[in-house]
């Protein structure tokens, strides 16, 4: 199953949260990550990903629960949704 985390840094929280990310890189096990994106200028970013383990999106979200706040989302591809919705008209 594919996911979007939304990410953003906690008020207060920048520096420390830069600091851990740059010291460890952010590793993510358990998933295939097909991208993490920070958007210029602010403390928000996204990262699409692709797991059939969901604790692993729970494990890492809590890891860094302190310096962010998560928002995860299943998302279905072009191929997934068009699968689902020719179902509909059957």
């Amino acid at each position: 199953m594919f996911y979007v985390m939304e990410w953003k840094i906690r008020t207060g929280y920048v520096g420390d949260a830069f600091k851990k990310f740059l010291e460890t890189g952010a590793p993510f096990p358990g998933v295939t990550m097909h991208g993490r994106y920070h958007a210029p200028g602010s403390v928000n970013g996204w990262i699409i990903l692709e797991t059939d383990d969901i604790s692993a999106v729970y494990r890492h979200a809590a890891e860094w629960a302190e310096f962010l706040e998560m928002k995860t989302t299943p998302v279905l591809n072009d191929e997934q949704a068009a699968e689902a919705a020719a179902t509909l008209n059957s």
